[in-house]
């Protein structure tokens, strides 16, 4: 099972997730967030300073391609980087460096890079969020998207990997090639608000058939 997920305007998630069931994905869910863009190599991934929806949906391998292409075709008029469209095989949340690195060509129509991307996880308390992406920015990042968060657990149950979960979170996601993840993600952890024991977490996947949505004018 094939992860979709994709980074577009606010109220366009549903236009994804229905092109998405229209070939067989068993379903969508969508995630409100905000892009943290400030430049154009940032605007060319999608990612402007506005609400952004995320979705996510969980596809089978053998109906991937014409899923992520009814994709593609529902964005076709809409403008030029429009969003961001990225796989992730299942099992890479499960076991730990269990990730296929191969990479199918690009069919017509779908626009690639010519290297991976890692999509860079960060959950810090509210409000550092904006002072991580400042920090990955100066280390090379281009944009990254914030959606709000909290923990379920009450006050004295066991902490996720170290981590108070009870206060409200931030979850930052950014999307980096993989030659600039290490030092992002150096930048990152470095920051005086995650120096404190329990003060956040970051965790990274490789994404697969990264696709900019919208008008092919590149």
């Amino acid at each position: 099972m094939i992860l979709v997920m994709t980074i577009v305007p606010h109220s366009y998630g549903e236009t994804i997730t229905s092109a998405a069931t229209e070939k067989g994905a068993t379903g969508g869910t969508i995630l409100m967030g905000r892009g943290t863009a400030s430049n154009s190599f940032i605007q060319m991934l999608g990612l402007g300073d506005s609400s952004k929806d995320i979705t996510y949906s969980i596809v089978e391998e053998q109906i991937l391609d014409d899923v992520k292409q009814n994709i593609i075709n529902a964005c076709s008029g809409k403008k030029a980087h429009f969003g961001v469209m990225f796989c992730i095989k299942m099992q890479t949340f499960i076991k730990s460096g269990n990730i296929d690195k191969s990479y199918k060509r690009s069919k017509d129509g779908e626009i690639k890079m010519d290297y991976s991307y890692q999509i860079i996880n960060v959950i810090v308390n509210k409000g550092y969020a904006d002072e991580a992406m400042a920090a990955a920015r100066k280390a090379g990042a281009g944009g990254g998207t914030i959606i709000q968060a909290h923990g379920t657990a009450k006050e004295g149950d066991v902490k996720f990997f170290g981590t108070e979960i009870v206060p409200e979170k931030d979850f930052l996601m950014i999307l980096v090639p993989s030659d600039k993840k290490t030092q992002i993600l150096e930048a990152i952890k470095n920051l005086e608000c995650l120096k404190k024991a329990g003060s956040g977490i970051i965790f990274c996947n490789e994404v697969q058939d990264f696709t900019l949505l919208g008008k092919n004018n590149i």
